[in-house]
Order: structure tokens, then sequence, then C-alpha cells
């Protein structure tokens, strides 16, 4: 008798796809969705065929622990007066919803100083920016709020300068963020711990992963005052049409560093016409054209460049001239 037989297994291929795919992102099956399948074997005998099933096996997937860090900051931020606030994204790279221990580290390998932690904050309206009393502020250490699978927030670290730290020195802070189910090595296996009780399981990233953002000690400050004298043609103060205004900028520099490309702009206000050739830095006149001194002037603005601009040197004082039309 000639038997034949053929066996079809519903889903095992599409399984073993998902267990052997690498997870670089959660995107696929979600931790405690349950993949079943049976297998069926159809035969003939003689002029009859007939088929069977299996029994029915499921397998609950188990959730992955894994997560990603990454600095938002392209360049050095400054800190001085002010602290310097460092962003950072951090993102649940598994399949189930974790949340992370979020920690702060300014002591780094190479700093020329160790800032001061002051605050870690969760961007909380979305914009990117730091928002005091309106960003959600934990302490450092603390944990997140869980993040659905590919979910991500943005991380701020308010960071201070210390007593000691100089000019145009840098350091980095390190932020760090850890699964708060479990981490260590790939393949690290909390029992039950997982979404709706399934396993969890630490992936690729150790479910412990760090980034660099950096500051720069930034010790000085300007300010620009700005004040308006008036002449009428008729020997008073009066702003009429055909009165010289007499426009006076003083730069003022604070601190113990030293400020460099500094440049002050001004634009020619709007009902005015500016009086060729008076333009002054220091009380010595610069001329109106782009040449080796340090202004240039016309009928859009003035632009001086002040060059460097060191804490606690004498302040720079540039006048101009317009005449009302």
């Amino acid at each position: 008798m000639d038997n034949r037989f053929r066996l079809i297994s519903a889903g095992t291929t599409a399984l073993v796809a998902a267990l052997a795919a690498p997870a670089a992102l959660a995107a696929g099956v979600a931790a405690g969705t349950d993949i079943a399948n049976v297998a069926t074997a159809t035969y003939s005998t003689g002029a009859a065929t007939a088929s069977v099933t299996s029994n029915t096996v499921t397998v609950k997937v188990a959730e992955l622990l894994d997560v990603a860090v990454a600095p938002l900051t392209a360049g050095p931020v400054a800190a001085g007066a002010a602290p310097a606030v460092l962003a950072y994204q951090v993102t649940n790279t598994g399949n189930g919803g974790e949340a992370f221990t979020l920690t702060a580290n300014p002591t780094v390998t190479g700093n020329a100083f160790t800032g001061t932690i002051q605050a870690l904050a969760i961007d909380s309206n979305g914009n990117g920016a730091y928002d005091p009393g309106v960003d959600t502020v934990i302490a450092n250490g603390a944990a997140s709020a869980a993040l659905a699978a590919d979910g991500s927030i943005k991380v701020f670290v308010i960071v201070a300068l210390p007593a000691g730290a100089s000019d145009a020195q840098t350091s980095q802070v390190r932020l760090t963020a850890i699964a708060t189910t479990g981490s260590g090595a790939p393949g690290t296996t909390f029992t039950g711990r997982g979404d709706g009780g399934v396993d969890a399981v630490v992936g690729s990233s150790h479910a412990d992963q760090n980034a660099l953002a950096t500051m720069v000690a930034s010790l000085v400050s300007i300010t620009l005052a700005k004040s308006a004298t008036i002449a009428d043609p008729f020997g008073g103060t009066s702003p009429v049409p055909g009165a010289t205004v007499t426009y006076t900028l003083v730069a003022h520099a604070a601190g113990s560093g030293t400020a460099t490309g500094v440049h002050v702009t001004d634009a020619i206000p709007a009902g005015t016409s500016y009086r060729a050739g008076t333009l002054a830095l220091n009380g010595a006149a610069l001329s109106d054209a782009a040449d080796a001194d340090a202004g240039t002037a016309g009928a859009s603005g003035i632009d001086v460049a002040l060059g460097s601009f060191a804490g606690g040197a004498p302040d720079r004082t540039i006048t101009f001239q317009v005449r009302i039309n």
C-alpha cells in the first residue's frame, strides 16, 4: 500500500524568524504575545484521503530589556553665572513597557573640573527645551515613568559650574539609564518579571547604557546699554523732523574670562537717515567703509567689531548719529 504524508506547521517559520532576527528596535512581537501553531498531516490510503492535526503549541513572547541613550547637544554648552542644561534622549528599545533609573555623573576621566548636578528633569511638554516649573524634576538616581516599546524621553541635566573653574575649560557629564526590572549580561533572565508575568530577558544593550554631553566654562558676560540724545534745528532737544539723534552704546564685560569675536550691530531706525562719518569707538572716528578699522556704517545700520573682551576690562563706547526725516 502506498501511503503518502504531507506535514504542514502553521506559524513555525514566522516564530523562528522572530527569534533569530536582531532586536535593534522594539518593532516586532510585543512582550506577552501568544504565538500559537498547529501542525497538519494529510495522507491517502487506497482511494481515501484524510488529514489529522497535532496539538496546539503556544509560545508566550518574553520581554526583552534594552535601552539606548544619546546626547542631544551638538557642542559644548556654556556654564557660568547660569548653569549648563545638558540634553539627552533615552529610548526603550525593548519590546515591553519599562522604566529606567536615570543617573547623572559629573566625574568623568579627563574632565578639567567637576560640575555640580543641580537637578534632572523630563521634557514634559515635548518642546525640546528645559522649562523650569513645567518639566518634571526627578532626583538624580530616580526612575522615569514606564516607557512603551520604542518610546523615548528627553532628559535635561542641570549642572552648575564649581568654584575654581577657569574660562574655556570643558567637562563632560555621563547620563546612565538602567532598566528597573534588571540588567546584566545579554541573556540574563528575570523569571516572571516581564509584562504580564512573562520572563524578562536582558538584550544586547545589557539594559544599561550611557552617553556623554559636554559643558564649557564661560566666565564672562557682556551687557549692552543704549541711550540717545537729541539736538533739534532750533537749539532745543525736541525730536522733530530735521533733529539729530546721537546714539551711545556702552558694552560692559563682567567676570573673569574673555569673550572673543564680540560684534555690536545696530539697525538705522525707520524714519531716520544715518549721518555719514559719525561712527566712533571710544571717541575715535571710524570710517563707514569696510576697511582696516573696526567699524562699518551705512543706510541699513552700523557694525563694530570689539574683538576679544576680557571681564573687568574698560567699557567700550560706540556712538553714531541719525537725522529724523
